[in-house]
């Protein structure tokens, strides 16, 4: 069946249940992990959209359900386990209901069985490597109305130019690559996701075009390594030399990229971010551990020293950089002098934020291997001192914003105080103040007032500054 031929027979079936049940289907989507299977998700979406469903935030409303997974962590898993017995008293009281479960998660050929044999609720099973299938697949599951499961790994990249429905139009993200080769000890990715391919220049550029038409004024450019774009594209091409096209493009107003690996980052990326007009000074740079020795069994292919000299740089280069990094605690082997090394670099570093994690075992990669796993009690100290340190790094650090006037994308109201808005600088702090809804999309001044370790309060001033923090 090709693609054009599932997307008719879906337009088919939407239009004879809505004469049916005098509403269109609705699909409900519920996705975790990173940012790469949110965009996924958008992608799905945008195609069942386009054959005839509405979107539901009612999960008991829905007539399919899609479930795009996350495999990096176990406590992850273990939600979507959770999920999925919660949704078989659903299946049970609606025999009609389809379940559809991807991502990482299920491309484990050990999890897709686990789901086949144990959670008969699941109508559907789709690899990573099969999102821009999702119509043919949907179309084999209703006609043969028993599991379809299919996890393939073509390692190709999704084709272009299918249709996305984005849950906002004012910030975007646009992936630029798929799939891994750096093989971190710890991380399933390159297992699930594939070796490394990146999208050309030119679909890139007319996705952020389209996007910037439409009112898009932020941008996120997204891989797993982006610094390492364009390996293998012809004429030669790379991550620099994207970034400085995207900074041309009319309407944008702000650019970040994510997620950078601290082996692959060039002068000449730096220099590029530092002349460029729109793309944000911040940057997050994994570290992961500041053990060298740790770092070698992770197989980062770097060392403390190397990531202490690379930030000197980087600092050196673009002097009002902002740093966010990630930091995994309890790798296996991992002593009490490796996580001082840790802690030292928190303290010479000083990163704006911090992504903390307690290492979890991942079967199918070399570290689950490893004979010197930390107990989880050790694991769970080491968190706790870690997270505390960072937070009082970025109070200190946030609290020299007070004061201060700096400029601030308004995204909305806020989720927690209906009469509060939020924005976020360029430097991705995130900014608490007063304003109106049609000041959403708008760069406005805020005069910082309060400070914590994870967000600012502040109110509008007519003084404009535009400032990179």
């Amino acid at each position: 069946m090709t693609h054009e031929e599932a997307i008719q027979q879906l337009q088919d079936w939407s239009l004879q249940f809505t004469g049916r049940q005098q509403r269109p289907p609705a699909v409900y989507f519920l996705t975790f992990g990173c940012q790469m299977n949110f965009n996924d998700a958008e992608l799905i979406a945008g195609v069942m959209h386009q054959v005839g469903f509405s979107k539901t935030e009612l999960v008991e409303q829905a007539d399919l359900i899609v479930i795009n997974t996350c495999g990096v962590r176990e406590s992850a898993e273990n939600r979507v386990f959770g999920q999925l017995g919660r949704l078989k008293v659903l299946k049970e009281n609606n025999p009609e209901l389809l379940i559809a479960i991807g991502g990482c998660m299920v491309q484990q050929p050990q999890v897709a069985e686990k789901i086949q044999k144990s959670y008969r609720q699941v109508d559907l099973v789709f690899g990573t490597h099969m999102i821009d299938q999702f119509a043919e697949l949907l179309c084999q599951t209703m006609q043969q109305r028993r599991l379809v499961c299919d996890i393939r790994a073509d390692n190709l990249l999704p084709a272009e130019g299918l249709p996305r429905l984005r849950s906002q139009n004012l910030i975007c993200s646009v992936s630029i690559t798929y799939g891994c080769n750096n093989f971190c000890s710890y991380c399933i990715v390159p297992y699930v996701r594939g070796r490394e391919r990146s999208r050309e220049p030119q679909h890139i550029l007319a996705e952020i075009e389209q996007l910037a038409a439409a009112g898009c004024k932020e941008v996120t450019l997204l891989g797993q390594n982006v610094n390492s774009y364009g390996k293998g594209l012809q004429p030669a091409v790379d991550f620099a030399d994207l970034l400085a096209r995207v900074d041309q493009i009319a309407g944008l107003e702000r650019i970040r990229f994510m997620t950078s690996h601290p082996r692959d980052v060039s002068l000449k990326l730096l220099q590029t971010i530092a002349a460029a007009r729109h793309v944000c000074h911040q940057l997050h740079l994994p570290m992961q551990s500041g053990s060298s020795r740790i770092l070698q069994a992770m197989n980062r292919g770097y060392g403390k020293e190397h990531y202490l000299d690379l930030v000197r740089q980087i600092r050196e280069t673009i002097p009002d950089v902002v740093f966010s990094t990630d930091i995994i605690v309890g790798f296996p082997g991992e002593t009490d002098k490796d996580f001082a090394d840790t802690l030292d670099v928190v303290r010479q570093v000083r990163f704006d934020s911090a992504y903390t994690f307690i290492y979890s075992r991942r079967s199918g990669t070399p570290a689950a291997e490893m004979t010197e796993q930390v107990p989880y009690a050790e694991k769970q100290k080491r968190i706790v001192c870690l997270m505390n340190l960072q937070a009082d790094i970025s109070k200190e650090i946030n609290q020299q914003q007070l004061g201060k006037i700096v400029t601030v994308l308004v995204e909305g109201p806020s989720k927690q105080d209906a009469n509060m808005f939020t924005g976020r600088t360029a430097g991705n702090k995130l900014v608490h103040f007063a304003a109106k809804p049609e000041q959403i999309g708008q760069l406005l001044p805020v005069k910082i007032e309060a400070a914590s370790s994870f967000h600012l309060s502040g109110s509008l001033t007519g003084k404009a500054a535009e400032l990179k923090r």
